[in-house]
């Protein structure tokens, strides 16, 4: 077995590699995993950093919380120490500003990618920007004790890392809009019911749960499960006639390999 430590230790994220599985970890348990800019830029980092032989993720919090949310120092005139603070980013032009929240972004979007199926283990508080990179995660597992809350309105902010596109797509509409409009908390049982999280465990077992569900998921053949991702996520845009055409397309190339034929 081949085992990487500390593939990247920096800002509040560690990433390591265990053969196929890879584990982020927020290692900020005094701040309750609370996110800056300096952690979605390690975020990014770390999904770059990802060998090929990685098929699953684990992304897990430190502490009693998988994340608060956004650090509140990003709301001081101060800001962060070599950051421009958000107040003097939103007096800039608005070109600089939609770029600067771009580049915050991709510390969410590369959890979905096709090649890896990504899994949150959530404890505690995700709280706004902690709610929404659970969220950007393929699955999530959690435990009894987790609140999710997206709190952006209550700000005068709206979620913007990500999180609304998934979060429609697994609960609705009305209350997807519900829960961000009222900030309300959602516990765990509710999480299960609406189909935010894939399963609800006592928080003792939750890192073994997701190894569980990683082992699961490595049973099967990579080609396969990355044909089926693919095939499962692209059915939000496509209509039916549309999958179709996309099922056939993809079982031809995975009878194809196992046939030894190449193009």
């Amino acid at each position: 077995m081949t085992s990487f430590d500390s593939v990247l230790d920096k800002d509040g994220v560690r990433l390591t590699v265990d053969d196929a599985v890879a584990t982020v970890t927020l290692t900020n348990p005094a701040k309750r995993n609370a996110q800056s800019p300096a952690l979605w830029r390690a975020l990014t980092e770390a999904g770059r950093a990802l060998p090929g032989s990685v098929r699953v993720v684990v992304l897990r919090g430190e502490g009693k919380s998988f994340s608060a949310g956004l650090d509140r120092q990003a709301f001081t005139p101060e800001g962060f120490d070599g950051e421009p603070s958000f107040l003097d980013m939103a007096r800039g032009p608005e070109s600089e500003l939609d770029a600067t929240i771009a580049e915050y972004q991709e510390a969410f979007t590369w959890w979905r990618r096709n090649d890896i199926v990504s899994v949150a283990a959530v404890q505690g508080h995700a709280i706004g920007a902690g709610f929404q990179l659970a969220l950007a995660c393929d699955l999530r597992i959690v435990a009894e004790d987790a609140q999710f809350a997206m709190r952006e309105t209550s700000l005068g902010l709206v979620p913007d890392l990500t999180g609304t596109h998934p979060l429609v797509n697994l609960v609705g509409y009305a209350r997807a809009l519900e829960i961000c409009a009222t900030g309300r908390f959602v516990h765990a049982e509710e999480a299960e019911r609406t189909g935010l999280a894939n399963l609800v465990v006592p928080a003792g077992e939750l890192d073994a749960a997701a190894r569980d569900l990683a082992a699961a998921l490595l049973a099967a053949p990579r080609d396969a499960v990355v044909e089926t991702k693919a095939l499962l996520s692209g059915a939000v845009s496509r209509g039916y006639e549309e999958q179709r055409i996309a099922e056939r397309a993809a079982q031809g190339r995975r009878l194809r390999d196992l046939a030894g034929i190449t193009d």
